[in-house]
């Protein structure tokens, strides 16, 4: 072999444990990053521009049972699908207005949310939301399906819900639901 070759040959086994340990520190696991997403500025207008109200259904536990409630809310409706969205988020943040209780920790912010043009909502939560849950596999199914029904129900081109954690991906919010992949909304475990 030349020496051309010989380093050629070098510069590739280089570059192929560069990659494995990238992977390795990617906890290995390699998945694909949304790369078309629908901005506040260029996706369509869900409702006119309007100063009138736009009744929104959220979707709360209660303490009586493993159901989620709905409640309505009455909202100015914003001028896209990802400030839609987030207002929703921001409603849900907010907590109930008839006593149902709160599917969020305190003090969780909502860092960012976009959509995707296959109908993938992105919802990124401050940390809070993992290091003050509370312990057990139904309250980890309320916060979950009480952020995937909310946005599913109320904006009908969202068909799955992706959450994230300070920006990534996180196992789980407390050990016990797998967040390592979307969410699609479940109807079946909210109250008639």
């Amino acid at each position: 072999m030349d020496k051309k070759k010989l380093v050629i040959l070098a510069a590739l086994l280089l570059f192929l444990v560069v990659l494995v340990i990238i992977y390795l520190n990617l906890g290995g696991t390699i998945k694909p990053r949304p790369t078309q997403f629908i901005s506040s500025s260029q996706d369509e207008s869900e409702s006119e521009k309007q100063n009138e109200s736009t009744t929104i259904i959220l979707f709360f536990p209660s303490e009586h049972d493993s159901l989620l409630h709905r409640e309505e809310r009455e909202i100015i409706p914003e001028s896209s699908l990802a400030l839609h969205a987030k207002r929703i988020i921001s409603e849900l943040l907010n907590g109930s207005q008839r006593g149902f209780l709160s599917p969020i920790p305190p003090g969780t912010r909502l860092r960012e949310l976009y959509i995707t043009k296959e109908g993938v909502a992105y919802v990124d939560f401050s940390r809070e939301i993992m290091d003050k849950h509370l312990s057990g596999s139904s309250a980890e199914m309320s916060t979950i399906y009480s952020v995937v029904n909310s946005l599913s129900y109320n904006i009908k081109t969202i068909k799955k819900v992706f959450i994230l954690i300070d920006g990534g991906e996180k196992k789980t919010l407390g050990g016990h639901i797998n967040l390592t992949s979307p969410f699609q909304p479940i109807y079946d475990i909210v109250a008639k």
